[in-house]
């Protein structure tokens, strides 16, 4: 766990030493906080809450639009909980004692370094919307009836509103975020979240 977040602030710290150069106003850093859930359905739960550091860059401007390149790594701490004893079929020689494991509340920690595109609109001198979409490495340390433990695939899709107020930046963004392995592993059926993100960030 020390390991993973030294890793993520070596991250943070590299990439603000290769933006450095950047004009001053093109650069953004600051944190989020979210949480969300699962789509409903009658299988399983997966309540998920998070932190990012978010590091933007402005890589390209026209009259209209903003285009940002963003990097945020993400420790994610969820809970699932298997509804469907039955999704685990009599198929698998272990499926008594994985409907029992699974049945109770379980922690699936990810460990993501998300990369993504962001387009903005200004609206005014300090409100902005933009949608953004992202995708990234993920390390999981549990193994669920959906996801194998280890490697998979983040992506999130994401729209927001942005107010700046003497160069903080308050943002709120909901967001959907699909996990998998695509394929590389089995089980691989993922997980489906709708969240909502709380951002603060400074203008450099």
């Amino acid at each position: 766990m020390g390991r993973k977040i030294l890793f993520t602030l070596l991250l943070f710290f590299l990439f603000h030493a290769s933006f450095s150069q950047k004009n001053k106003n093109d650069l953004m850093m600051g944190f989020l906080y979210g949480f969300g859930h699962e789509f409903k359905n009658k299988n399983y739960t997966f309540d998920n809450q998070f932190y990012k550091i978010h590091i933007g860059c402005v890589i390209k401007k026209t009259k209209r639009y903003t285009w940002e390149l963003v990097v945020e790594p993400e420790i994610n701490f969820g809970e699932h909980k298997l509804i469907n004893p039955f999704f685990i079929t009599s198929d698998d020689p272990d499926y008594i004692m994985k409907r029992e494991y699974y049945s109770k509340t379980n922690n699936v920690n990810q460990y993501i370094l998300n990369l993504g595109i962001l387009i903005r609109k200004p609206i005014s001198n300090t409100l902005s919307i933009f949608i953004l979409g992202n995708t990234g490495p993920l390390m999981s340390n549990a193994e669920t009836e959906r996801l194998a433990k280890g490697f998979a695939l983040s992506n999130t899709l994401a729209v927001g509103i942005d107010l700046e107020i003497n160069k903080f930046i308050f943002e709120i963004r909901p967001s959907f975020r699909h996990v998998s392995n695509a394929g590389l592993n089995s089980p691989n059926l993922g997980f489906n979240t709708t969240n909502i993100e709380f951002g603060i960030f400074y203008n450099l």
